[in-house]
This record gives structure tokens, C-alpha cells and sequence, in this order.
């Protein structure tokens, strides 16, 4: 899969996500109880960060072998304390994004380099 084809993979599962109401994917933006998550419901360029990165990482997981599996799990767990660090701070968390989703599209292309498929 080509660098082009990847990024139109994940537009396309982002834009699928679309649809959904105007809240958070990885959380109910109904019980945000945390700084960070208020701030993520309460900000759009946030929230669609939260819908990408939330895709990336439901589409990736189960691609994944037992082991990088749990690899991941406990990276996003440790991601998600660093995120909440961020509490309301709007930059710091969309740098955390940012970071997140590079690191989860580098899981793409590393199983994109071991195809075909």
C-alpha cells in the first residue's frame, strides 16, 4: 500500500465516522468528568482528532497479532495518562493527537510493508 493509497484508506474510515453526533468517538461526551475531556467536547478541532485517532486505533487493533495487540493496548493506556496530563490545555492536546495518530498510522504502513495481502 502506497503512502497515497494509505491516507485515502484512512480518510475514507474517518469520513465514515462522520456520521456519528457531534461528541467525542472514544468517550461519552454526556459523562466527561476530566478537564481534558471536557475540553475535547467542547472543542470541534478536538473532538475530530479524538474521532481520527479513535478509528485509527478500532481499525488497527484487531490487524495486530496477540502480542503487539497488547503492545498497543497498554501504549494507548499510557497515551490516554499522558493526554489527561494535558487537562484543559487546548495546544497541548492537540499536540498529543497529533503524536497519537502518527504513531498509529505508522502501524498501518509497517503491516502495509509486510503485504501483500
Amino acid at each position: 500500500m502506497t503512502g497515497k493509497s494509505l491516507s485515502l484508506a484512512v480518510l475514507s474510515l474517518v469520513l465514515a465516522a462522520g456520521w456519528q453526533p457531534a461528541e467525542a468517538a472514544s468517550f461519552d461526551c454526556d459523562k466527561a468528568k476530566t478537564p481534558d475531556e471536557k475540553a475535547i467536547c467542547a472543542d470541534r478541532a478536538l473532538n475530530d482528532q479524538d474521532v481520527e485517532m479513535a478509528v485509527l486505533y478500532t481499525q488497527l487493533k484487531p490487524l495486530l497479532g496477540m502480542g503487539a495487540r497488547g503492545d498497543m493496548e497498554d501504549a494507548q493506556a499510557t497515551w490516554l495518562q499522558r493526554r489527561e496530563t494535558c487537562g484543559s490545555d487546548r495546544s497541548c492536546l492537540s499536540k498529543a493527537y497529533e503524536e497519537r495518530v502518527l504513531q498509529l498510522r505508522s502501524g498501518f504502513e509497517a503491516l502495509a510493508k509486510r503485504g501483500p495481502f
